[in-house]
């Protein structure tokens, strides 16, 4: 079930699933007046990558106490983005967007759930499942608006990421360009398929289920493995094993196994280290215009955290030259997450 609201700057608010109606949930009681946005995407001709220039951001909220979260359940005397007194899942037009329509896309926020010291992990499968329809459909939406090149699902989860909001959300960027690292997938897509004949995302998934030594967890429908080449500590990708562009394509068996072994994998993340496993969570899909038939939907979940109390940062190399290094070999990290027991 899906709800539309509107919040009282006029930004759009949809509720998935069930909702509290008391207060009334469809009405933004806050004085709030339409935001002053401002975003430009500009064109780096050397590097042939947009850049976002969003001097409106600079100021918004970050890690503002439990009391004053803003992605809570509304309570009396205390309204938030959320009308409702409870919620299942959420998904609202991002105050604070890095795009907006002078740029020529949309940020939006999506909240996992009413509870703010839960996690993604926490999730049942049936809660998982309506996260996944909301992305699902949001993507649904948003590739139809006029201008939108790419629709982008993602999650940043721990205060080492640079998370500026504790509660469990994730965000859906609509960009009015092909980002950068999917312009250099389908470049090595289509090489791939004028030197051989074959499909790039067919032929890595094929040598990973064959190899075997990375992969993390499989099923019918999907594959969990540590990439060849990971550039983080722990890295997993999660193909779906029939390839399609992106998440409108799932069928209702591959979405369900899909939250089965996303959470599988999520909570063996959260047993890596001592404490829970700073992350980002990405969904990569086709862009909308051009070689859908050649891109393979597929979720990219990697920790910056290489150790207990240490984190890979982005230093010269990585930063000034983007030249990864990595202190964990991909088998290692693999047979360590098949070892965690969940």
């Amino acid at each position: 079930m899906k709800t539309q609201a509107k919040l009282a700057d006029g930004r759009e608010l949809f509720y998935y699933g069930k909702f509290a109606d008391d207060p009334d949930p469809l009405t933004d009681t806050r004085p709030l007046q339409p935001g002053q946005m401002s975003s430009q995407a500009r064109y780096d001709p050397l590097l042939d990558d947009w850049v976002l220039i969003t001097g409106h951001r600079n100021d918004r909220p970050n890690l503002p106490p439990y009391t004053e979260c803003p992605l809570c359940p509304s309570r009396p005397g205390r309204p938030t983005e959320v009308p409702a007194a409870g919620y299942e899942v959420v998904v609202f037009q991002n105050r604070y967007s890095a795009l907006t329509p002078e740029s020529g896309g949309r940020c939006e926020v999506v909240i996992f759930s009413p509870d703010h010291d839960t996690s993604f992990a926490d999730l049942t499968p049936a809660q998982a499942s309506l996260v996944l329809a909301a992305w699902t459909d949001r993507t649904a939406e948003l590739s139809g608006q006029a201008g939108i090149r790419q629709v982008y699902c993602f999650e940043n989860r721990g205060r080492e990421i640079g998370v500026s909001l504790s509660h469990p959300h994730g965000q859906i960027y609509a960009y009015p360009f092909i980002t950068a690292r999917t312009s250099r997938m389908l470049t090595a897509a289509r090489a791939h398929r004028d030197r051989t004949g074959q499909n790039l995302f067919d032929d890595i998934l094929g040598a990973e289920r064959a190899d075997g030594t990375r992969i993390v967890t499989a099923g019918k429908h999907w594959t969990a493995f540590v990439p060849l080449a990971a550039r983080w500590p722990v890295e997993v990708h999660l193909y779906p094993n029939r390839r399609v562009p992106d998440l409108t394509c799932l069928t209702g068996n591959e979405g369900n196994e899909f939250c089965e072994l996303y959470l599988d994998i999520l909570r063996r993340f959260d047993r890596l280290f001592d404490s829970p496993a700073p992350y980002i969570s990405a969904w990569h899909q086709a862009p909308l215009q051009s070689d859908r038939n050649q891109f393979a939907l597929h979720l990219e979940l990697f920790t910056i955290r290489r150790s207990q109390g240490k984190l890979k940062y982005l230093a010269g190399t990585e930063s000034g030259m983007d030249a990864f290094t990595n202190d964990i070999t991909p088998e290692d990290a693999a047979r360590r997450l098949r070892e965690i027991s969940v």
